[in-house]
């Protein structure tokens, strides 16, 4: 029998994001980009601020699934740079992602928002970050995205 997967939830990152900014459809769907301003990371053995630089970068295809890769960085409180790339997928019924885009409050277990977060640091302390995997659970809101994060054991 194959082991099961498991995970432990470590963090959750919230970050704060701006207005969007749209280069229309490319052919393959519409191409946003949204600029994350800030923020912070709170869990029990990482926590500190999401710095004010970034963005997810994302297509909307035309049956509404959302592709995002995100590309940020947070400062932990004891110093550490933690580069962050978080590609992943949103999805859920037309109307509660058209109400998500005019932004709208949306009850967040309506929508499929899953992510796989990747972490480099040369901070000697977080180099387990590095050295696993890790999924998360998402939700948008107007001004900010919240992102729990789970290291698959």
């Amino acid at each position: 029998m194959a082991p099961e997967i498991q995970t432990r939830y470590v963090f959750t990152i919230t970050a704060r994001i701006a207005d969007v900014t749209s280069a229309g459809d490319i052919g393959t769907g519409v191409r946003r980009i949204i600029p994350i301003i800030g923020g912070e990371v709170k869990g029990e053995n990482v926590s500190g601020k999401v710095l004010a630089f970034g963005a997810d970068f994302q297509i909307i295809r035309p049956n509404e699934l959302i592709e995002l890769e995100a590309k940020y960085a947070f400062e932990t409180d004891d110093g550490a740079v933690v580069y962050v790339e978080n590609k992943g997928i949103r999805f859920g019924p037309v109307d509660l992602l058209q109400k998500l885009k005019r932004g709208e409050p949306v009850d967040p277990k309506l929508i499929y928002f899953r992510t796989v977060p990747k972490f480099e640091t040369g901070a000697e302390r977080y180099r387990w970050l590095m050295e696993h995997i890790f999924i998360a659970s998402a939700a948008r809101h107007a001004d900010r995205v919240v992102i729990d994060v789970h290291q698959v054991l």
